[in-house]
């Protein structure tokens, strides 16, 4: 595919340029989005809505490519909680059926029934690009350090189509990426560390599907999940039914946390009925002494020891090694990854690697999924004037975001671009009150 030709009125006089705003100089210029996903799909919903020309720019080869990495995987929140309302009107002119608005989807009925629809509308369509990796974003004719008309030019993004390199020019930018596929190490000290990254064939990032594809994988092995979310929740859920059917199956959850009591969540007090039900079954689990629990355990090095994994940690004081390890699954959370806006001028926070503003609204040692307060267009504002980083790439390393919050940011986001200050201002979300999020209430690693 050959690179988007953009032309620029190169005809109006440079002091002309120099008063007129970026929305008006630009505005004949697309706006792009970066990322085919869930927050992705809804801003370009927003787009239509507001008549706005724009691209959508995804790396994958299918929508939410992503979330079909854990397609097996039923998610916490109900349906009502994951359709954007300006989807769903651009939805219901085609031939869709809602899905009942109480039932939980899996990742794979998210993609299949909502989000490849609605990338397929006639509105969506024909503005996608798949296989279309973002490598570099940048100012026309303008580095990081030039200030001078800065504002005033267009956004110029780089991309791999392929073997091909290819530009596109906009005048703004959501960039929608999100953190999944950029896991953290299983390394207590947050550092990849050439050994676990040469361990390939045996360490999972992510959740596997155990008791489909994956089951090979892992029955009748000696298995060690890592983490104290719900990521490493599901896997020691599916790893206990694949134990009930391969009795020679062991278990080991490592976690860091003091107790293993702080990983159970909210349990019945979630609002979220089956975030709080991952929560007592995995409670009901090791009071069955289903695992080998070894808490609080903080992994400095990781081996391979004849064919096996071996791990040396920190617990209680003292170095402890943990060997004969076949497979491990690795639920540590994720980060986000800026290489794309390096050339950009942006402000994130320095412990959370959120946008700043948001920093103080999502710490997890404070906030809940349900307490973080309703957030928009101004908290997310960057130096680079039209750029806006959204949805859990927004939240950085913070654990406690929600499909439904990401939702209210770029509806916030395009209502501004497009010039209704009035909408863009009035930011209200409702999401169900939970504990589960929060450090101090029992935390678990993520939300979804």
């Amino acid at each position: 595919m050959k690179p988007i030709e953009i032309k620029t009125n190169c005809c109006q006089p440079q002091e002309e340029l120099q008063q007129v705003s970026n929305h008006q100089y630009n505005k004949h210029l697309p706006i792009a989005v970066i990322g085919a996903g869930p927050v992705g799909l809804a801003a370009t919903a927003h787009l239509v809505s507001y008549d706005q020309p724009f691209i959508l720019l995804e790396s994958g080869s299918k929508v939410g490519e992503n979330i079909l990495t854990w397609g097996h995987v039923q998610v916490f929140s109900p349906w009502k909680y994951n359709i954007d309302k300006t989807a769903l009107k651009l939805l219901k002119k085609q031939d869709w059926n809602v899905p009942n608005q109480n039932e939980l989807p899996t990742g794979k009925e998210l993609v299949d029934q909502y989000l490849k629809p609605l990338s397929n509308t006639p509105e969506i369509k024909n503005s996608l690009f798949m296989n279309t990796k973002v490598i570099s974003i940048s100012r026309k004719n303008t580095d990081k350090m030039k200030t001078a008309n800065r504002d005033q030019q267009p956004f110029v993004i780089y991309a791999e189509q392929g073997n091909e390199l290819v530009q596109f020019e906009a005048r703004a930018v959501i960039d929608a990426t999100g953190t999944w596929g950029n896991p953290n190490p299983a390394n207590s000290n947050g550092i990849w560390l050439k050994e676990e990254k040469d361990i390939k064939n045996q360490i999972f990032y992510g959740i596997p599907d155990i008791l489909g594809k994956d089951k090979d994988r892992y029955l009748n092995k000696r298995v060690a999940v890592v983490g104290s979310g719900h990521s490493a929740i599901n896997s020691l859920l599916e790893l206990a039914k694949l134990k009930e059917e391969h009795p020679a199956t062991e278990i080991i959850w490592i976690l860091r946390k003091n107790s293993v009591k702080d990983a159970f969540g909210g349990e019945e007090l979630d609002a979220l009925e089956a975030r709080g039900a991952l929560g007592s079954h995995i409670h009901n689990l090791v009071d069955a002494n289903t695992f080998e629990v070894i808490t609080p355990f903080r992994i400095q090095r990781i081996h391979e020891k004849e064919g096996k994994i071996e791990l040396i940690g920190e617990s209680k004081g003292e170095l402890t090694t943990i060997s004969d390890i076949d497979e491990m699954v690795v639920n540590t959370g994720n980060r986000p990854d800026f290489s794309n806006s390096s050339e950009l001028r942006t402000r994130i926070d320095t412990a959370t690697e959120s946008v700043k503003d948001l920093a103080p609204l999502i710490d997890p040692n404070i906030h809940s999924c349900g307490t973080v307060r309703p957030h928009g267009e101004k908290e997310l504002r960057q130096p680079e004037k039209d750029f806006y980083i959204v949805g859990a790439k927004s939240y950085g390393r913070a654990p406690t975001f929600l499909m439904a919050t990401g939702h209210e940011q770029v509806r916030s986001i395009v209502a501004y671009l497009s010039g209704d200050y009035e909408a863009s201002e009035k930011v209200e979300l409702e999401l169900p009150e939970t504990g589960v999020c929060s450090t101090n209430l029992n935390a678990a690693n993520s939300c979804c």
